[in-house]
């Protein structure tokens, strides 16, 4: 049977189109540096909307969920999250059951010497009441003698808890700090009367206000730069590479605006900060 030119050219493109989707991708990462070869597990604690949460259909969504995504595809890799709160996370990296913590963890120095910290936006924080509280806030002295949740383990507690002390050492009253293990567990006990105000990074207590269910007084509290953090040194290095890749392409700007977080303010080039852990 004889096939027009036009046609046949159509059939054999779309031969070779099939034939090279089928075509693995060749992973940019060796085994070697994976817990498991071919696989970039994630670490992510799924209660920061509208950083990293889950949907009515326990779906993961959020800006790390997308942005995980897409470094493991910029290096061939599948990704798989791994749900688990906080204060577990940096041991748990260090004794290797996974390659990265995915929640949008503030760099430190102290942490950058534990871990090979990729910066890749930032984050401040916030002090939220319910909408009905009658307590007023104006300014973070405000707190002194109350009760007030925060996420235990985390940059936002030990900011709070080194201003606590500021404020103390100036003749105020203590903060009745009360811990919880994700931001919903604190909103649900403000809600519940149990505490006075809640403490949060501003993306998600900003979510909280838009859902009805919390006001926010206070943002913008000590901004600093949140990352991706790596325990292995070639891995970051991959995932660096990647970023810079998603930046070019315009794929990093676009998750920013669809979450409206606030990027890196130097996005020309993503890299470990700090010296990472010392060679064993």
């Amino acid at each position: 049977m004889h096939i027009p030119n036009p046609v046949l050219a159509l059939f054999i493109g779309a031969v070779f189109c099939a034939s090279a989707m089928a075509q693995p991708c060749t992973p940019k990462i060796s085994a070697e540096h994976l817990v498991s070869a071919g696989k970039l597990q994630m670490s992510i604690n799924p209660t920061l909307p509208p950083q990293q949460f889950v949907d009515e259909k326990g779906e993961l969504q959020g800006l790390n969920v997308e942005l995980g995504k897409a470094i493991a595809a910029k290096l061939c890799l599948e990704p798989v999250f791994m749900r688990m709160d906080m204060p577990p996370m940096i041991p748990a990296l260090q004794a290797g059951r996974f390659d990265m913590i995915n929640t949008g963890m503030f760099w430190t120095e102290e942490r950058s010497k534990l871990m090979f910290m990729i910066p890749y936006g930032q984050q401040a924080m916030s002090v939220y009441t319910v909408p009905t509280s009658p307590f007023k806030i104006t300014k973070f002295d405000d707190l002194a003698g109350h009760v007030v949740g925060i996420e235990t383990g985390t940059y936002q507690e030990r900011k709070s808890r080194e201003f606590n002390a500021d404020m103390v050492a100036r003749g105020l009253k203590t903060i009745d700090f009360r811990t919880f293990a994700t931001a919903s567990e604190t909103t649900a006990a403000l809600r519940a009367g149990q505490l006075e105000a809640g403490i949060n990074i501003d993306e998600t207590a900003t979510t909280f206000a838009e859902r009805g269910i919390a006001k926010v007084w206070l943002s913008g509290i000590n901004g600093t730069d949140i990352t991706v953090t790596y325990r292995d040194k070639t891995t970051a290095l991959g995932a660096a590479a990647a970023l810079n890749e998603l930046k070019a392409e315009g794929t990093y700007d676009k998750l920013f605006d669809k979450f409206r977080m606030t990027r890196l303010k130097d996005t020309t080039n993503f890299a470990i900060r700090g010296p990472g852990p010392a060679p064993k």
